[in-house]
Order: structure tokens, then C-alpha cells, then sequence
């Protein structure tokens, strides 16, 4: 876990891999509640079956649940102290380069791309790329844009 303390310290790191998470298990019960939870019930995702006959060989991950782990594997990566709060602001690029079988282990590696001004704080876009366990290929990267608001005077 890497801590900043304040708005400078973000600033200055920069550039800079910030991170990795631990390793998270991306079981076909945590897919099938979040396809119940979504209403996205394609076979590839729930149909054991059928997938298993598919190019995968297995159900995978909808690509939209490897990015909600983004948030929680991130609380393992950074803590930015010294500041009002933080908010998600959103993403901007987010691709599915490979997938995630059921089963799979999933992790993140965050790296602080920018920091730039906005009025009250800073916007920090970090890099999550997402890894699985066995591949070399990312399962998901996305940039997350974070904003941290300085603390009242």
C-alpha cells in the first residue's frame, strides 16, 4: 500500500507505477450475481455447458465485472491522506483484451499517469491494468479518473 500525504505528494509521483494488488479469485458464483444484479445473462457468462464448447473452454467473466473490481483492488494499492475526500470522476479509455475464465486469478498494477488541476483539487488519472494469473496478456485497462478535494484551511 502506498500512502500520499497530501495533494503534493499525488503531484509528484506522477508517472510513476504506484502499485500492484493481491491476487483476487474470480469464482462463477461472483459472475453469476453479477449477472443476476445486471440482467446480462449471456450464455458465455452463465451457460457451463455450452461455454464449455465455446473458443474459452469455460464461462468467462462479463468484462464490465473485471472493471468493477477496479475500486476495491484499488483501496489495496493507494490511500491518499491530507485531503477533504476523494471521488470516482469516471474512466476514460477502458478495453477487454482478453478474457477472464471462470476461476481465474485477477490482480491490478496502478500507475499514476497524470495529475492536473481542477478547481478546489486535482484530477488523478490512473492507469489500472489488470493481470491474470497465467497470461501475459492484460484481462482489462482502463483509466480511472479520481479527484482529491485539498482540506478546508
Amino acid at each position: 500500500m502506498r500512502t500520499f500525504n497530501g495533494i503534493d505528494e499525488l503531484r509528484a509521483a506522477a508517472g510513476e507505477e504506484i502499485g500492484i494488488s493481491a491476487w483476487h479469485a474470480v469464482t462463477q458464483a461472483e459472475i453469476d450475481a453479477f449477472a443476476e444484479v445486471t440482467g446480462d445473462r449471456q450464455w458465455i457468462h452463465v451457460d457451463r455447458e455450452r461455454a464449455a464448447s465455446s473458443p474459452f473452454g469455460a464461462t468467462i467473466a462479463h468484462g464490465l465485472l473485471t472493471l468493477s473490481l477496479g475500486p476495491r483492488l484499488l483501496e489495496e494499492v493507494l490511500t491518499v491522506e491530507g485531503v477533504a475526500f476523494g471521488v470516482n470522476y469516471g474512466y476514460g479509455k477502458v478495453r477487454f483484451p482478453s478474457p477472464v475464465p471462470a476461476g481465474s486469478l485477477v490482480r491490478m498494477r496502478a500507475t499514476l499517469l497524470a495529475v492536473e488541476e481542477v478547481a478546489g483539487g486535482v484530477q488523478a488519472t490512473i492507469e489500472q491494468r489488470f493481470e491474470r494469473e497465467g497470461s501475459d496478456k492484460p484481462v482489462c485497462v482502463a483509466e480511472s479518473l479520481g479527484r482529491f478535494y485539498a482540506a478546508a484551511p
